[in-house]
């Protein structure tokens, strides 16, 4: 046998559903964030929690299952732009989610941060945002380590109606 272990290349998995990330999000100069902020609609754009200033979204494109997202309405890339109002609610939504996903999904830690402009990996440069990354003990798997893919092991939208059970719970 001459395949050779680890492989030295990347395997396929078929993520169909994909598609609209490639044909939407990546769209030149389309807002996502903007959308979601203004829309009334929160399942479609996968919204948890509305706040003045700032907002809780979910993570279409997940690092892990439940990967939220708080946003402040107002487009901005520079966090020295940021009102204390907005501050200290992207704060607080951040301190929700955790508390959200520690119900929801039984997270036993997190990985919270900012991606500021380009060279840090931001996926949107333009309009800042903290990801909050629910974690688990054990979550590296063969298939990260040594496959050079990621599972996600649920759908978004079941997720989101769980989420919003576990905040109307916790209300």
């Amino acid at each position: 046998m001459d395949e050779q272990f680890p492989k030295g290349h990347l395997e396929s998995l078929w993520a169909p559903w994909r598609v609209e990330y490639f044909q939407a999000e990546h769209r030149t100069g389309w807002d996502f964030l903007g959308e979601a902020a203004q829309s009334g609609d929160d399942r479609a754009h996968l919204v948890i929690t509305r706040k003045k200033s700032a907002f809780l979204i979910m993570n279409k494109y997940p690092y892990s299952a439940g990967h939220l997202m708080a946003v402040p309405y107002r487009k901005t890339a520079k966090m020295s732009d940021l009102t204390d109002d907005e501050v200290l609610e992207l704060w607080h939504l951040t301190i929700h989610a955790q508390r959200l996903l520690e119900n929801a999904v039984r997270a036993q830690g997190f990985n919270i941060g900012w991606n500021l402009g380009r060279a840090s990996g931001a996926g949107v440069d333009d309009h800042l945002h903290i990801h909050i990354v629910p974690r688990w003990v054990g979550d590296s798997n063969f298939i990260a380590v040594i496959g050079g893919a990621r599972i996600i092991p649920e759908g978004l939208n079941p997720l989101y109606d769980r989420l919003m059970t576990v905040q109307a719970d916790l209300a």
